[in-house]
This record gives C-alpha cells, sequence and structure tokens, in this order.
C-alpha cells in the first residue's frame, strides 16, 4: 500500500526531459506532482519541450533557475525530489537541495546504461535510489554501489516512453534516429547519410526521415560536432546526392514509429521505441559494436546490421529473449514505486541515512561556479565560455 506523496521533478535537457514526465504518469494517483526545468546551457527549446512531454500527463513546466528551484523547494516542501538531470548538474543540485531540508532524493539515467559505469553513481551519489531499466542495468549498478560503499538503492522501471501510439493506417517511412555522440568522425556520418539516400533512390515509395534531436539552433543533451542536417546541405550543394531525398524532422519520436515500416540508428534509445511499436530496425555495425559506440547491449540482439543491409530496406526483429532480458520485462517486475514509498516513510520517520557526494571539484571557485552555469542564462554561460577560452588561447 502507497502513502501518498508530494514530488517535485526537475528536467534540464529534452532527453530527460522526456524521461522524467513519463515517470511522473507512473506514480501512484493520490501523489501529487509538479516538474519544472532547470535552466542551463541545454535548456530546451519550446518545441522541444512540447515534443518531449508528447504523450505524457505533463504540460507546460515552469523553467526555473537552480536559485529558483530551491524557493520551490522551501515553499512547498516535496516529499520526493526527482532529479531526471544530466550528472553534473544532479551533483550541483543535490548539495544545494540537500542544504535547505531532506526529502527523497531520485535520480537515474533515461536510456540504455550498458555497460554500468562508477561516473554515473559518482555524480547521483547522493541519490537514495537510482532508477535504471532492466535487470542487466540493475546487478550491475547495484554492484557498482556496493563497491564504492554507496547506501543508495537501484529501482527498476521499465522505460516510460515505450508505449507507442496506435499505429497509423498506411507505414510508409523509415526512420533514422540521430545520436548525438556516435559516429564521431564526419566520414562515417556522410556514409550513413550515402545509403539513405541511395534507399530513397531506390525505394521510391518510401519517405525516408532523418529524425534529429534538434534543429540547428537548439540545444540537446550531448554536443554534436557533425550536424547531419548541415552535412546533408554541404552534400546536396557539392553534387554529391540529389535535394529533397531526404526529409529531416525533429517532430516527436513516436509519431513517426507511427507511420514507420523500417527504423534505422548507430545508438539510440529510440531502438527500444521502435521494437516496442513492433517496426523492424536496424542497429548499425559497420562502425563497431562496443561501449564506445554506445550499442554493446544490442550485441546479441538479432538487430545488427549494415549500411549495405540498410540500402536494400532489409530490417530485423528483434530476438524475444533478449527482449526479456533487456528493457522487456514484465510490468509486473518494476519496483521502483514500492522502493521509492518505503523511502517516504523512512523519510518521514527521520531516518533516511546522511547523503553522500563523491564529486569533489577542484579549486575554491569550482563550486560557484558550477552553481552559476545553473543561474545565469545560457547565452552569457556560451558567451562566457567563449571569452575564457579566448584568454587561454
Amino acid at each position: 500500500m502507497t502513502v501518498p506523496a508530494r514530488v517535485l521533478a526537475v528536467a534540464d535537457s529534452d532527453s530527460y526531459l522526456k524521461w522524467t514526465a513519463g515517470l511522473l504518469d507512473h506514480l501512484p494517483e493520490d501523489w501529487s506532482r509538479r516538474l519544472a526545468v532547470v535552466r542551463s546551457p541545454i535548456t530546451p527549446s519550446p518545441e522541444q519541450i512540447r515534443s518531449a512531454l508528447n504523450g505524457t500527463g505533463s504540460k507546460d513546466p515552469a523553467v526555473v533557475t537552480a536559485r529558483g528551484l530551491v524557493r520551490v523547494i522551501t515553499e512547498h516542501r516535496p516529499d520526493v525530489v526527482l532529479l531526471g538531470c544530466t550528472g553534473p548538474v544532479v551533483d550541483t543540485l543535490s548539495a544545494m537541495v540537500l542544504g535547505r531540508s531532506r526529502p527523497v532524493l531520485v535520480s537515474g539515467l533515461p536510456g540504455i546504461s550498458v555497460p554500468a559505469t562508477e561516473r554515473a553513481w559518482r555524480f547521483r551519489s547522493a541519490a537514495d535510489l537510482f532508477i535504471v531499466h532492466s535487470h542487466h542495468e540493475v546487478a550491475e549498478f547495484t554492484e557498482i554501489a556496493r563497491r564504492m560503499g554507496l547506501p543508495g538503492r537501484v529501482g527498476l522501471a521499465r522505460l516510460p516512453f515505450l508505449a507507442p501510439a496506435e499505429a497509423a493506417p498506411v507505414r510508409d517511412r523509415v526512420v533514422f534516429a540521430t545520436q548525438a555522440k556516435v559516429p564521431v568522425e564526419r566520414g562515417q556520418r556522410e556514409s550513413i547519410l550515402l545509403s539513405l539516400a541511395a534507399l530513397a533512390e531506390r525505394r521510391p515509395d518510401l519517405r525516408v526521415v532523418v529524425k534529429l534531436r534538434a534543429l540547428a539552433t537548439e540545444e540537446q543533451t550531448h554536443r554534436e560536432r557533425h550536424s547531419y542536417q548541415t552535412l546533408w546541405d554541404e552534400m546536396v550543394a557539392e553534387g554529391r546526392v540529389r535535394a529533397g531525398l531526404l526529409t529531416f524532422d525533429a517532430g516527436p519520436m513516436r509519431e513517426h514509429l507511427a507511420h514507420a515500416a523500417g527504423f534505422v540508428t548507430v545508438s539510440s534509445t529510440a531502438a527500444l521505441e521502435a521494437i516496442a511499436a513492433s517496426v523492424p530496425l536496424l542497429v548499425l555495425s559497420d562502425f563497431g559494436v562496443g561501449a564506445e559506440m554506445i550499442n554493446l547491449v544490442f550485441a546479441d540482439s538479432g538487430c545488427l546490421g549494415t549500411l549495405a543491409d540498410l540500402e536494400r530496406a532489409e530490417f530485423r526483429d528483434p530476438d524475444p529473449a533478449w527482449c526479456a532480458a533487456n528493457y522487456f520485462h514484465a510490468p509486473d517486475a518494476d519496483d521502483w514505486v514500492g522502493t521509492l514509498t518505503d523511502l517516504v516513510r523512512t523519510s518521514r520517520g527521520g531516518a533516511l541515512p546522511v547523503p553522500t557526494r563523491l564529486v569533489r571539484r577542484k579549486g575554491l571557485l569550482a563550486e560557484p561556479k558550477a552553481r552559476l552555469r545553473l543561474q545565469l542564462s545560457p547565452t552569457m554561460v556560451r558567451q562566457l565560455s567563449g571569452i575564457r577560452r579566448a584568454v587561454r588561447r
């Protein structure tokens, strides 16, 4: 039996906002919930916010500074603070939040987290509950916590956005989900675009869509060195490809998948959304399969394929046994809400452990600088970073 609780959830980027809003939808109905976006250099645009919240019960979250967030916590005194943010921001906000009150602190990761890393736990070392999304991840992160001597518990939650919209009457799209971090090299990204163009030439019955995480003027969770849209425009100008073959769109992934006949990525949590939507897929192996490509978890999935497979529209269905072990466990295996309920009871009894912070930034001004990044406007942060780089040169 749950106990009614007040939950304040905080996100800092588009991917974390999508994840955080989805988790809120799975809380008990009698729990109150608020959602806010903390201002930072990667604050999502209004359009990104609308896209991230598509299909969730959350609407119009307030965008606040870190100091404004502390004021909200002081005024509303939530039982639970869910920090759905990138690691450094979680660490900074943890110190600010726990310096004023002692709510149950929850954090986690918004997608595929194999292999588990100490770094992810280190930034979230003050968390009472660390949420991940497969039995595989629970085992690895629990072992890391034991090795690091952290009291925080690891909870299992099915990824909240693995509930696709109803399929469209006609499935006539191939959707390529980009990933900001991989592949790194310009030439590798151009080879993907060339194969997508070849598919579009060969299959005029299919609309080939490059699903962007952000437009050129928008920020995203991870910095992207070579924008696919910019590369494509340059390739068109050079005469290497024909204009109009590909469509670039940053709309909600669930809407694209509802129309998709096939899906392709190098590494993206959206591959799991495709599986949930019963869309055959390819996880490209041309650039390697491993931790550095963030696709190690797909090694035994039955979904690996090549650019040549993509050009022939030869997509795969995943292995059912792999699905059961990775992200598609039975719903009743989820234990994070029960664990959170226990922690709320413990908190009300005043028995939560003293929080741990493992990150120690170097220099007297390191902590103030980390907080300042969450106080200044993103534009000012970028300007100051540019000045600092110029001074160093």
